[in-house]
């Protein structure tokens, strides 16, 4: 089986006067701002990187949902957050490290168990295996 899915950007202007919007093909995004400012300077609008912070923590979450089910266990709530760094080296822009975090409940679930399950789904989730960053976890099997 093969998805495709595809998300799209314009710009107009030069990179610190220009502005750009970008769009995904289901709409969730439509036209939604950003630039130079929103992406190094933080005023509104989005950037590529919390996007891609979002992207990935849908996934793993997703991720874990499944690989939770094949070990007999549900969770009632999990909450994750991508932090995607960037930085200047080399006279150009690197993602260099993702850092998820991860707030669960899963009853029925042991620590041991637990921290398992969650590498797994950091290994095995398709953004994770796409980001050549370094992506480390922190998780917290909540009562």
């Amino acid at each position: 089986m093969k998805i495709k899915r595809n998300g799209s950007a314009a710009w107009q202007g030069g990179i610190k006067d220009g502005k750009g919007s970008i769009s995904t093909g289901s709409g969730a995004l439509a036209h939604y701002p950003y630039g130079f400012s929103s992406r190094f300077e933080g005023l509104p609008g989005t950037n590529p990187e919390e996007l891609i912070g979002a992207a990935h923590a849908g996934c793993f979450t997703m991720a874990l949902s499944l690989i939770l089910g094949e070990a007999k266990l549900t969770a009632t709530q999990m909450d994750t957050t991508a932090e995607v760094t960037l930085e200047q080296a080399d006279g150009g822009f690197s993602i260099t490290a993702v850092h998820l975090t991860l707030k669960a409940q899963v009853p029925g679930a042991d620590q041991a168990t637990f921290d398992q399950l969650v590498q797994a789904a950091k290994v095995n989730c398709p953004v994770s295996k796409l980001l050549k960053a370094e992506i480390t976890l922190d998780a917290e099997l909540l009562a």
